[in-house]
């Protein structure tokens, strides 16, 4: 009982050797991560199999409108995780106990705001990016269901990143297995046996989050060892407010410019047809389990960093920094080799159309050297962030994504029209992602090697 009680307990990492300490935090939450993708594979392998490569196509345009929408969320989650990992690791309940309980609330009041905007500009937005007939009323109700239950997305995302702030990670892996293995099953009922469609899978997704956000709540609720949570800690402060605002709304940016980039270029994706928009679902459903380790590296990095920054302990953030990355580069390249020589019979799984599968192929191949220099993107990324350094990852996110990913998107298929593609090859939209990867990878290493967010402390 004791040695379940400290597994699930609050990890220091100011101390023990950096590179121990990141994978042992990472492992879990990497489960997690995976975990987490898998209710959108899922979603996408049952609406594929049972309904057709159309509603396939349904779900995945929906994306990057859901992506958009969630930035006040983004925004609250990383502010949150910073304070509370600088907070923690420099031994200020009261601190603490307040940057938790203003975030508890904001993430309610921004619920209720996506809850009512969400379902008003669904329908347009998907009509500005030229989604085709066939797949609009589907893409609709995906998303009006989704945003009308966001509050369990959101709670469940702002908790996790506050619990893992707090050094557990292992208590949100837990609660997302719990509610991936529900959503599978809800799946199977409501588009199996109900032949609810779309929606079905959206309601499946909903319930689940909202089942995982209540356990976080709960597990919250009893690590009164580390902070207070009470009506005084919940209620809104000017001063924290502003402060997990000032330091979230960065990446929150971040997030709107690459899901606005990501918009722009499925309005091109659009253009190509059903095909393209299938295969375009089924390669973001593969990256983001091949995404997930640097993902999880980054979001170690940050709370490693935090910690450290408010134990006064400069010199472990630089050895966990230099570790951190170079096993984030070892785990991508045995990702981008596997991808290599198993990607096709990954992509079998989401379709049984042949011609759906080699095309799917064809595109994951131009991606697939990009997960190293998002390796290094995250991870570098993650400690600038860490040490409260948002800024910096959103102008990088910027110049990658909008500078560099839309106009060589277009221009590329512009450049390649001809009678058998009128608007252009499909390999365009990849080619360009690898490029932006690329970029952002060396702009990210420049700016860490100059340490300006050796500066950004918040503590005082």
């Amino acid at each position: 009982m004791l040695k379940m009680k400290r597994l699930f307990s609050s990890k220091d990492l100011t101390e023990g050797t950096p590179w121990k300490r990141i994978v042992e935090f990472t492992i879990p939450m990497l489960i997690g991560n995976v975990a987490q993708q898998l209710y959108n594979t899922a979603d996408s392998i049952i609406v594929g199999k049972y309904v057709g490569d159309n509603a396939l196509a349904a779900v995945g345009s929906a994306s990057p409108i859901l992506n958009l929408l969630l930035v006040l969320f983004v925004g609250i989650s990383v502010g949150a995780g910073i304070m509370v990992s600088q907070y923690f690791g420099a031994r200020d309940r009261k601190k603490l106990s307040k940057t938790i309980g203003i975030c508890i609330t904001l993430t309610a009041l921004s619920s209720v705001f996506i809850m009512i905007l969400g379902p008003i500009v669904t329908r347009p937005l998907l009509n500005l990016l030229n989604t085709p007939q066939s797949i609009l009323q589907w893409c609709t109700d995906y998303l009006i269901i989704y945003f009308i239950g966001i509050a369990g997305l959101a709670y469940y995302n702002i908790l996790s990143g506050v619990l893992r702030g707090l050094g557990d990670s292992l208590s949100p892996l837990v609660f997302l297995l719990i509610s991936t293995i529900l959503n599978v099953i809800l799946d199977l009922i409501f588009v199996a046996k109900f032949n609810m469609g779309v929606p079905g899978v959206a309601l499946a997704t909903v319930i689940a989050q909202s089942i995982s956000a209540v356990l976080c709540m709960l597990r919250l609720m009893k690590m009164k060892d580390s902070f207070d949570l009470n009506l005084e800690t919940l209620k809104l402060d000017k001063e924290y407010s502003y402060r997990l605002i000032k330091l979230g709304l960065p990446s929150g940016l971040t997030q709107a410019i690459f899901s606005l980039a990501m918009i722009v270029v499925q309005s091109l994706t659009n253009s190509f047809g059903e095909m393209v928009i299938a295969a375009n679902v089924i390669i973001m459903r593969v990256d983001g389990f091949a995404m997930m380790p640097n993902f999880s590296f980054g979001s170690a990095m940050t709370t490693f960093t935090g910690q450290n920054i408010g134990a006064k302990k400069m010199d472990r953030v630089d050895k966990g920094a230099k570790d951190g990355t170079i096993i984030s580069l070892g785990v991508s390249a045995t990702i981008t080799l596997l991808i290599l020589i198993f990607g096709k019979h990954l992509m079998a799984i989401f379709t049984d159309t042949s011609e759906l599968v080699d095309l799917s192929m064809n595109m994951m191949k131009i991606l697939a050297f990009g997960y190293l220099a998002m390796a290094i993107t995250q991870s570098l990324s993650g400690v600038m962030r860490g040490a409260g350094d948002t800024l910096t990852p959103m102008w990088i996110s910027f110049m990658s994504t909008v500078i560099i990913r839309i106009p060589v998107a277009y221009g590329i298929a512009y450049f390649t029209r001809s009678p058998s593609y009128p608007t252009g090859r499909p390999e365009s939209t990849f080619i360009s992602l690898l490029t932006s990867w690329t970029l952002g990878a060396i702009l990210t290493f420049i700016f860490y090697r100059k340490g300006n967010w050796r500066k950004q402390a918040i503590i005082d």
